[in-house]
């Protein structure tokens, strides 16, 4: 046996060694590290630094699906299909054209394999869509427009061809699905068209005069509001007005990517927000029945068989517009003809453009022409906007009692025509008809003219500024003032008085303004002054819209009734324009159910030098307890009575119908004679 002490010797030196080397290593090591860092710093940092700095977090918006707009009950106006749409993004310092063309011909092969014949791209086009800046010779012809955005090569892709790029996604570099929406219109029964709007490409937008919104839109940098220039976006009607809540909010496709522009790390995706549902107030049924209403009578009036007081040769167009007198909502707004809205998607050829220059406004809310395809012939027939007529009447009775100039029961004799002015103008009932003795009831019941212009135009030219006091009230009921909608191209009306009194005196202009002949202005701003001659003084905003929900449903909001502005007048001269208009005469509403206020006008204008006849006509009813207002034009429909009257009673039989003017449907209004 060895001895114990030299054995504790030899493990005690063999422990020493090894304690030794650990620290000679670690020594070194730290030494190493030392070295690296400080070559990293001094000799290696600055290109480290320049490469961490050349490396970018691209970002680009990814559009939502844009969300639906249907009727108060339910029936689908405007719905958005999701599909699915190939993108191709470009690469700046992408030199290899051999790369590409041969992309270019696998995708080809693809779309010719897996999708639909008729969607099929040669790859010369989608060369031309991937906007790599030479074609399929290899020629160079400029650069890519712009570089890491994505270029869309086809959409509604087939689930054959999904199925296939998702697949081989690794191999066919740059490309990419993306989920999008496509726009369609139910065309088996066309609701409310121009108040729907329609969508047009976010280029053309940007650069459309009038559409401030998408010119500051164009100048966001910022991924989450960004909006793409092959994005569609509302153009008008409800679907501008909203475009926000029916668009969403964009979700953000972000990568790192190097000085080449290649990609670097992985992608950072936040989903897109659905955009909103809309529910307008509009009423399919009644909506309907208004559209159909205008175009069979504009049919029925051009037949050369009517009488003289219903034939009328040059009606082409016809406007339409009811409200809720408690609330504001629209619950009918027809311009006639219209059209498919379906056209815009995809850009419009030069026939479909000049097939739909006379319809895809709105003539409720603006000045559209008349429906003649003929430029110069078009130019010898009323716009849309035309003078109020008579149904100006109840207005100017509730001035001059409100003035002073009258009082309800004061006696008046109409002899069938009136002068004023040194050189004796005359004036005229229709027809010369002499009514007698009337009142301010029985003026407003026979549509005297002799009566407006002696007792309140003439007598409000007496008073001091009487021209400002009459252009006071008529803004005041909404006439010659926007009427709050919103909608995009609305228009204030023409106010032609002022103009009179330049070109002729105050006297003229107050004399022509009191029976309806010195102001041009829309049906929407017509139907809101009858709701106010129903609600007794309270001008309401317009509504369009009855409830915003998510596009799974949820309620976000109901927009109340708004007053605009409100007047005060005694109750006694409410009951005095009300019981006038309880007794006009009216064709169209034999067997009406209910006691109805009405007012009809045959507004006259000078047209090319020629004068012309447009019906006019306006109506609320229950006339006790008002639910409903109406009011109906028709450029060179005649007289009112006639051209316009038997429209408005079938919207109002619609509306009884639907949703009830006591409150409660009546599923056989209209449909069946009334009882005795």
């Amino acid at each position: 046996m060895e001895d114990p002490a030299k054995q504790e010797l030899i493990r005690r030196r063999h422990f020493s060694f090894r304690l030794n080397f650990f620290f000679f290593c670690t020594f070194l090591l730290f030494s190493i590290l030392i070295v690296r860092l400080a070559l990293l710093q001094f000799v290696e940092g600055k290109r480290y630094s320049e490469e961490e700095s050349s490396n970018t977090i691209m970002s680009h918006a990814i559009p939502p699906i844009r969300g639906n707009i249907f009727t108060r009950d339910n029936y689908p106006i405007a719905t958005s299909v999701s599909t699915q749409s190939l993108y191709y993004t470009v690469e700046p310092g992408n030199k290899n054209k051999d790369t590409v063309i041969e992309l270019a011909r696998k995708l080809e092969q693809a779309f010719a394999k897996y999708g639909k014949p008729e969607a099929a791209l040669k790859a010369e086009e989608i060369i031309k869509l991937m906007d790599v800046g030479y074609d399929l010779n290899k020629n160079k012809t400029k650069d890519p427009s712009y570089f890491s955005v994505p270029r869309k090569i086809k959409g509604d892709l087939t689930q054959e061809e999904i199925a296939y790029f998702s697949w081989y996604r690794d191999e066919l570099k740059g490309i990419d699905i993306q989920e999008e929406s496509i726009r369609q219109y139910n065309n088996d029964k066309r609701v409310a068209v121009q108040l729907t709007g329609y969508l047009k490409q976010f280029s053309g937008a940007r650069n459309t005069n009038g559409l401030k919104f998408y010119q500051e839109k164009a100048k966001s940098t910022d991924p989450t509001e960004k909006y793409l220039d092959n994005e569609y976006v509302g153009f008008d009607g409800i679907e501008y007005m909203y475009q926000e809540e029916l668009r969403g909010k964009n979700g953000v496709k972000s990568y790192p990517v190097n000085a080449e522009g290649k990609i670097v790390g992985g992608v950072t995706l936040t989903r897109p927000e659905k955009g909103q549902n809309l529910y307008l107030t509009i009423d399919k049924d009644v909506q309907l029945t208004a559209q159909e209403a205008i175009m069979s009578h504009l049919e029925y009036i051009k037949n050369p068989a009517r009488d003289r007081y219903t034939y009328a040769p040059n009606a082409t167009t016809g406007y339409a517009v009811a409200m809720e007198v408690d609330t504001g909502n629209v619950v009918a707004m027809a311009s006639m003809p219209d059209y498919d809205p379906s056209v815009w998607y995809g850009g419009l050829t030069d026939d479909e453009w000049n097939s739909i220059l006379l319809y895809y406004r709105n003539g409720a809310i603006s000045d559209v022409p008349a429906n003649w395809p003929d430029p110069k012939e078009r130019a010898k027939h009323p716009s849309s906007l035309v003078y109020l007529g008579s149904t100006i009447k109840p207005l100017t009775v509730l001035i001059g009692l409100q003035e002073k100039l009258i009082s309800v029961n004061e006696t008046y004799y109409d002899s069938g025509s009136t002068t004023f002015g040194k050189d004796k103008t005359k004036i005229s009932n229709s027809d010369s008809r002499a009514w007698g003795p009337l009142n301010a009831i029985s003026a407003i019941a026979h549509s005297s003219n002799t009566y407006m212009t002696d007792m309140i135009g003439l007598r409000l030219y007496g008073r001091q500024n009487g021209l400002n006091t009459w252009d006071s009230y008529m803004k005041q009921f909404g006439l010659g003032v926007l009427t709050e909608s919103g909608l995009l191209g609305e228009s204030k009306g023409v106010v032609d008085y002022f103009h009179e009194a330049e070109k002729a005196s105050s006297q003229s202009a107050l004399a022509r303004a009191s029976w309806g002949q010195m102001g041009r202005y829309t049906p929407l701003q017509l139907v809101q002054y009858t709701a106010m001659l129903a609600n007794r003084g309270k001008r309401l905003k317009p509504q369009f819209v009855g409830r915003f929900e998510t596009y799974d449903g949820q309620l976000l909001k109901e927009p109340g009734p708004v007053v605009l502005n409100e007047v005060n007048f005694p109750k006694e001269y409410w009951d005095a324009v009300q019981r006038g208009m309880e007794q006009v005469n009216k064709s169209g509403f034999d067997g009406f159910p209910y006691t109805v206020a009405t007012k009809t006008g045959t507004s006259t204008q000078s047209v090319a030098g020629k004068d012309v006849d447009n019906a006019v006509f306006i109506a609320y009813a229950p006339a006790q307890k008002p639910k409903l207002a109406v009011a109906v034009v028709v450029p060179e429909g005649g007289f009112g009575s006639y051209g316009a009257a038997p429209i408005a009673r079938k919207i109002f039989d619609a509306y009884d119908r639907a949703i009830g003017l006591t409150g409660t449907p009546n599923p056989n209004a209209g449909l069946v004679p009334a009882s005795p």
